[in-house]
């Protein structure tokens, strides 16, 4: 009986470790925080004060049957850049930086397009939430563009979902290795975009080449201007219809920053083949998918402009990770 008892006792110990330890890998995995390496701070000069002229302010811009969304995304070309800030509700001008945004109705969903000018690509630039590469490092994409005092911004690729996968911010390289065959976004020095899939050029290449940012989500919907993405292709076991996220290129220095509104009764969402189809209609010669669904959030000077939301039940912002900002 006395080691029968014995037994008993160590399976019961056994049994409690066992839970313990997992109930430990389950939090070290997906709660607890791990700060692996810390941003260096950047004096950033912020939005400049906009007393100097500043236009009436006007509600988001919609847009109108009247020009096509090519035709809308261009327009921003006639803007003059101005050594002084202008800002409305919908635009921002300054001797750097030209923003302008437009809400569409499309495919019965809203979608919010940032038409972009910068003069430099230093301005199109990325940021950890709590300044921080680690993992489950998350803050609303609101927060982090307040702290980085980003005029636009939308969540990025939500580097921290992911054990593998490129992580190159700003030009600093935080991780290796690679995610299967997994398309990445890289933006280079010059501003330029270009499609690269992971393993068939190393991440240190592409540091030592110059890039600034590595965008590793997914993925391409636009490449020379044509749709690379079937119609029945989807993001894992996503929906077909869902909020999105993208970032694609026109020219030298002028991008588009594409948020949609899904899941609620107002806006059904888009297919990755719709999200494609819309912005070759804006004129993208390069466009990639980035984190959709709750993730999906468009902040304009301080304000969530668009609906994100998880379920379609609360509009709430998810924590992300990172964000794809415009700014100083």
């Amino acid at each position: 009986m006395g080691i029968f008892r014995k037994k008993y006792k160590w399976g019961v110990i056994y049994t409690i470790l066992l839970i313990a330890f997992t109930a430990y890998v389950v939090l070290d995995t997906f709660v607890i925080a791990r700060v692996y390496a810390k941003v260096p701070s950047v004096e950033n000069a912020g939005i400049q004060n906009a007393s100097e002229s500043t236009l009436s302010a006007n509600p988001v811009m919609e847009s109108t049957s009247q020009a096509t969304p090519k035709e809308i995304a261009g327009q921003n070309n006639t803007m003059p850049f101005t050594g002084t800030v202008v800002i409305t509700d919908n635009s921002y001008i300054d001797r750097n930086i030209r923003i302008t945004i437009t809400k569409y109705r499309e495919y019965d969903t809203t979608i919010y397009v940032a038409d972009v000018w910068v003069s430099s690509a230093e301005y199109l630039q990325t940021a950890f939430a709590r300044g921080a590469f680690g993992r489950n490092i998350t803050e609303n994409t609101s927060t982090i563009a307040k702290a980085n005092n980003a005029i636009l911004a939308i969540n990025g690729d939500y580097y921290g979902a992911q054990t593998k996968g490129y992580v190159l911010k700003n030009g600093v390289l935080y991780r290796e290795s690679a995610s299967g065959n997994k398309e990445d976004l890289v933006i280079w020095a010059d501003g330029s975009f270009e499609i690269i899939t992971e393993g068939e050029v190393t991440a240190q290449t592409l540091a030592e080449d110059g890039a600034l940012q590595v965008l590793s989500f997914g993925p391409a919907l636009i490449m020379d201007g044509a749709i690379v993405v079937s119609e029945n292709e989807e993001v894992g076991k996503a929906k077909a219809s869902n909020p999105r996220t993208a970032i694609g290129i026109i020219d030298e220095l002028h991008y588009l920053f594409v948020v949609s509104d899904g899941r609620t009764s107002t806006s059904e969402g888009l297919s990755l083949y719709q999200l494609a189809e819309f912005m070759q209609g804006l004129g993208a010669d390069v466009a990639y998918n980035l984190d959709g669904g709750g993730s999906s959030t468009m902040v304009f000077n301080g304000e969530v402009i668009n609906n994100p939301t998880t379920n379609g039940n609360i509009i709430k912002e998810r924590s992300v990770s990172d964000i794809v900002y415009i700014g100083y």
